[in-house]
């Protein structure tokens, strides 16, 4: 994206807002027409710059009702790419990411209930190269509105015109 593009900026502004804006409701905010902001969408879906189009679910109402931050310890030097593996082996991971500091990797749990997060729990420890965990169980969200309070799912690659 040209840095210097305020149309496009205002575009995924939008779309960032609502994912489920029509071209033409975006191009009615920032005065251009539905064909010229569904060009510009789909050049920023080309570059990169778009990557897709989620919906946020309320985790809760799908009966996911525990949620956990888990620090990950590594016996030497586990390498990105085996963690990778290893988290994609378990659905109530909904994040994970290598991290600076003690902890090797840090991941975000979601579960039923406590119990099913401690199975979650026990079978991230039957790796073998994992020394230790530490889990932090989240109480509340302070900012609810924020994609970490819902879980995010890709929606179709499907676009109406406005």
């Amino acid at each position: 994206m040209n840095s210097g593009d305020d149309l496009d900026r205002k575009i995924i502004t939008a779309l960032m807002a609502n994912a489920r804006s029509s071209f033409a409701e975006i191009g009615a905010a920032i005065g251009l027409s539905s064909t010229a902001v569904k060009r510009r969408v789909d050049r920023l879906r080309e570059a990169g710059v778009i990557t897709g189009f989620t919906a946020t679910v309320q985790p809760a109402a799908l009966g996911w009702r525990t949620e956990a931050y888990v620090e990950v310890y590594c016996e030497g030097a586990a390498p990105p790419r085996r963690l990778a593996e290893v988290v994609r082996n378990h659905p109530e991971i909904t994040a994970a990411m290598t991290v600076t500091g003690g902890a090797d990797a840090l991941l975000h749990v979601r579960a039923r209930d406590v119990e099913h997060f401690e199975e979650v729990l026990e079978r991230i420890r039957t790796e073998p190269f994992i020394r230790k965990t530490i889990s932090v169980m989240v109480l509340s969200h302070l900012l609810p509105e924020a994609p970490e309070a819902g879980a995010s799912h890709p929606a179709p690659d499907v676009r109406e015109e406005g």
